[in-house]
């Protein structure tokens, strides 16, 4: 059985960090994601999908993320239920996140925004100093430019042996 959600949208107001009474960071927001067709009026519309994340992603989230923020949340669908104040059994249906992805920088976004991480191309990411979150490598020389194109060659024969292929 596989429970995997992956959703890509925009932050509808600022996340709220709370903690647990154990002092584990939980954040809630809500993503709009749009659909990818168009109501009888030619409109598109959007699902408002409510996320949770837990302990320091969450912290981060509140810290860099605010209302329209671009965000990819990687989760998987979670239903609960309580009993509300009225003493009537409450449903609640939300992607609890593994992981959140920034995908703005700070100068892509709405003038004010509190701060930015976005993915880099080999994965990490990088904030808006321009240094990296994970701590320094040690080096601080400037690396030579990569060419990870894989059709840079183009129009030049490409040697592929029959056991390469994946069929």
């Amino acid at each position: 059985m596989m429970n995997r959600v992956l959703l890509v949208g925009r932050l509808t107001k600022d996340p709220e960090l709370r903690y647990t009474p154990n002092g584990i960071a939980v954040a809630t927001f809500t993503l709009a994601v749009n659909r990818t067709f168009s109501n009888q009026q030619g409109e598109r519309e959007a699902d408002f999908i409510n996320c949770v994340v837990w302990r320091k992603p969450a912290e981060n989230v509140a810290n860099y993320l605010k209302k329209g923020s671009l965000a990819g949340v990687d989760g998987r669908l979670s239903t609960r239920n309580y009993e509300g104040q009225d003493g009537k059994r409450v449903y609640v249906t939300e992607v609890v996140a593994d992981s959140v992805q920034f995908l703005e920088t700070r100068s892509s976004g709405n003038n004010e925004q509190r701060g930015s991480f976005a993915p880099q191309p080999s994965g990490f990411g990088y904030n808006d100093q321009g240094s990296n979150p994970f701590g320094s490598s040690g080096n601080n020389r400037p690396s030579a430019p990569r060419n990870d194109d894989p059709f840079a060659n183009a129009g030049q024969p490409i040697d592929i042996s029959d056991d390469d292929l994946p069929f």
